[in-house]
């Protein structure tokens, strides 16, 4: 007979493999209260079960998805943070440039590809980090106080809170976080992705007429023909490689291109407003990398406070969503998760950023799932469907997992750092960056839960395939109920950053979780959310935070396939194998084969013991 829920989340923390490979279960027969914190175990846990795995997360680079990957991410990291960067350069009175915002980069890509638990999360400068810099500005800046200063005891004091967080097992609070609250905040950052476009875009006048309007135009010529190449990587046209091509390197090739074609003609005498850049590895403004967070007013240390508990709140939310979302269920991931010690780093790089005067760096949406989905690795299978006989589909056999993509992108973006390439930066027109700004806000949306729930509504139900499993559910209010609030939530998200009291936003981010997971339940049937909510992540990657609040246990004897996100053909499959290279080594595939066997045969023994 099964334990309670808390019960059985207790058990799976305590029972564990010792260092020979024999089982041995420490379960207590009560579960814990509450307030019994169990200081230190989450973290202790994250590296124990990623631990085996840090070697091979070097060996399994050596793959050619790392390089498409690679450069991808570069490209996808780099040219979003460049229009941070001019957003935060016009809104900070200079006080972050473009060199900020690459240290930033940097900082977050090397830490977390080395150290990390999840690798595969790209960290850098996002755009509610973008919001909260300038708002502090806007506060703190007109009383008087060294911005740099205050900005530094931010993140001192964030710092210890994320440590903090991380020794209490905070992160155990991710089993109640599903697509609902992802998805919201998904579609938020999408808007202020398209917000920021905008804005660049009104500040072409400045310029002249004749300046705007090229921008606008050449802006949405970058938006359509990068739509464009991500359409025809997913179409039937060309020959598969071409496809791929395009796919990985259309974006940035964009760029490159729209960076040249206002250079031609007549085009060429129009006055562009370009990327602001600063001199080779120097601060934008005239100081040092390292901030005097002592030249402050004793009271703006403790005003301090309430301000970093806020960046506290976005980023355990914000982080900990990129990395759900990037090793999500569509993710065939073989490799164990770590939120607890991640979040660990992720105070150690905020007190960092802190000192060195630069943008708090912390997990990118939508970078962090395209980067899993550019290390994916596909197959070509005929189509099962007696309708579609003869037909062929792909789907992803596995997931190259490995710190190198990350590491690699990250040093060449301080390679970006360098004076020949500052002075290529500056030659890219900001009308080319605003529409970055919506690429990355149309690639967001596209994906996004709440746009596909408001396209399945606006569809002619006649023509909705039976398949949808939206169509299972027989009140329809229910959707637009689930739809409005989402929005709702969406709404009140992006309604706070218009004002003064954007710095609250992350509160109202927050909020979410609790609505979901108490109050929903009692307005949706069971079947119902089932359908229109669910996990972000398997319940394998939730095993670092206890697993998923109110999943179903697998079967006493059964081989949970699920817990993967994977069907059984792969687990046998030596080639896909936690993403293994052709070239790996027998007795490693054999010895991790054996340990994912003691995982599995670790919960049932839990299951038997309850």
């Amino acid at each position: 007979m099964f334990k309670p829920k808390e019960q059985r989340n207790t058990g799976s923390l305590l029972s564990r493999e010792n260092a020979h490979g024999t089982m041995h279960s420490t379960a207590s027969t009560k579960p814990d209260k509450w307030w019994n914190i169990h200081y230190f175990q989450g973290m202790v846990n994250d590296l124990r079960r990623r631990a085996p795995f840090f070697w091979s997360d070097w060996t399994d680079a050596w793959d050619y998805r790392v390089v498409p990957a690679t450069i991808y991410m570069y490209f996808a990291n780099i040219l979003p943070a460049l229009a941070f960067s001019l957003d935060m350069f016009a809104k900070t009175n200079m006080s972050f440039g473009v060199n900020e915002v690459l240290l930033a980069s940097v900082l977050g890509a090397v830490v977390f590809a080395v150290f990390a638990c999840q690798p595969l999360v790209i960290v850098g400068v996002t755009g509610p980090i973008t919001v909260f810099n300038y708002t502090v500005y806007d506060i703190m800046t007109p009383r008087g106080t060294n911005y740099f200063s205050f900005m530094c005891l931010i993140g001192l004091w964030a710092m210890v809170m994320h440590f903090i967080l991380a020794i209490t097992n905070s992160c155990n609070g991710l089993k109640y976080v599903t697509r609902f609250s992802c998805d919201t905040f998904g579609f938020y950052v999408a808007f202020i992705y398209l917000q920021k476009g905008i804005q660049v875009l009104t500040r072409q006048w400045e310029a002249g007429d004749t300046s705007a309007y090229l921008s606008i135009m050449v802006s949405l010529l970058v938006l359509m023909v990068a739509y464009a190449c991500g359409v025809i990587g997913e179409s039937n046209l060309f020959q598969r490689y071409v496809r791929k091509f395009i796919e990985d390197y259309g974006t940035p090739l964009t760029v490159i291109f729209f960076t040249g074609f206002v250079y031609i003609g007549k085009m060429r005498a129009i006055d562009l407003m370009t990327l602001p850049v600063s001199k080779a590895f120097f601060p934008t403004v005239d100081r040092g990398w390292f901030v005097h967070f002592w030249n402050i007013d004793i009271g703006d240390v403790f005003i301090a406070i309430p301000f970093a508990i806020l960046l506290t709140i976005l980023f355990w939310f914000d982080h900990n969503v990129s990395s759900l979302i990037a090793q999500g269920t569509e993710f065939p991931l073989r490799k164990p998760a770590g939120f607890h010690w991640d979040i660990f780093l992720l105070g150690v790089t905020t007190g960092v950023a802190g000192l060195l005067g630069i943008p708090f760096p912390n997990g990118l949406i939508p970078q962090a799932p395209f980067h899993t989905q550019a290390l994916c690795v596909t197959r070509t299978v005929s189509d099962d469907d007696e309708a579609a006989k003869g037909h062929t589909r792909r789907v992803v056999d596995h997931v190259v997992e490995q710190r190198v993509s990350n590491l690699a992108q990250g040093l060449l973006t301080l390679g970006t750092m360098t004076g020949p390439l500052l002075v290529v930066l500056h030659l890219i027109p900001q009308g080319v960056l605003a529409g970055l700004f919506f690429v990355m806000g149309v690639q967001a949306l596209q994906g996004n839960g709440i746009t596909l729930k408001l396209l399945f509504l606006a569809k002619d139900k006649s023509f909705t395939p039976a398949s949808d499993p939206l169509k299972r559910i027989e009140r329809r209010s229910a959707i637009w109920t689930f739809v409005a609030l989402e929005l709702i939530g969406f709404g009140a998200t992006f309604a706070i950053t218009q004002t003064i009291a954007a710095i609250g936003f992350p509160v109202i981010i927050l909020l979410l979780i609790p609505l979901r997971t108490w109050l929903m339940p009692k307005w949706f049937t069971p079947h119902e959310l089932s359908v229109l909510d669910a996990p972000t992540a398997s319940p394998f990657t939730m095993e670092s935070v206890g697993g998923v609040h109110g999943a179903d246990e697998t079967p006493l004897g059964a081989e949970p396939d699920g817990d993967r996100g994977v069907a059984s053909p792969l687990e046998d499959s030596d080639d896909a194998e936690r993403g293994e290279a052709k070239g790996s080594e027998p007795g490693k595939m054999s010895r991790r084969r054996s340990s994912r066997r003691g995982e599995r045969a670790e919960s049932i023994e839990l299951g038997r013991i309850g």
